[in-house]
């Protein structure tokens, strides 16, 4: 089962940006689709992007053209630029994988807090 570590979470000003890494361990990087979620107090946890093995991206609409995910399969990395923070992207964001092919993400890291203060 694969494992994940996310770092990089902080408090930032709104326009500010922030870098978010997971980093995996236990299998085969290069074969996992990674997605990053994120979840607000009190409210439901939300898909924000992902990252298929073999590079395709998609994102939330609410994050679009300002969060970018990538990954680099020989640190056995995955990362989510985040830039023109908003105060309402203030959550603990997760890192997410599952083997390309299958349906559920069923590896997580424990979380990082991201705040963005206005």
């Amino acid at each position: 089962q694969v494992q994940l570590v996310e770092s990089g979470g902080g408090l930032v000003q709104a326009g500010g940006s922030l870098r978010l890494s997971c980093t995996a361990s236990g299998t085969v990087f290069s074969i996992h689709d990674i997605a990053w979620y994120r979840q607000a107090p009190g409210k439901q946890r939300e898909l924000v992007a992902t990252i298929t093995s073999g590079g395709r991206t998609d994102y939330a609409d609410s994050v679009k053209g300002r969060f970018t995910i990538f990954r680099d399969n020989a640190e056995n990395t995955a990362y989510l630029q985040m830039n023109s923070l908003k105060p309402e992207d203030t959550a603990v964001y997760y890192c997410a994988a599952r083997r390309t092919g299958y349906a559920r993400y069923d590896g997580w890291g424990q979380g990082t807090q991201v705040t963005v203060s206005s």
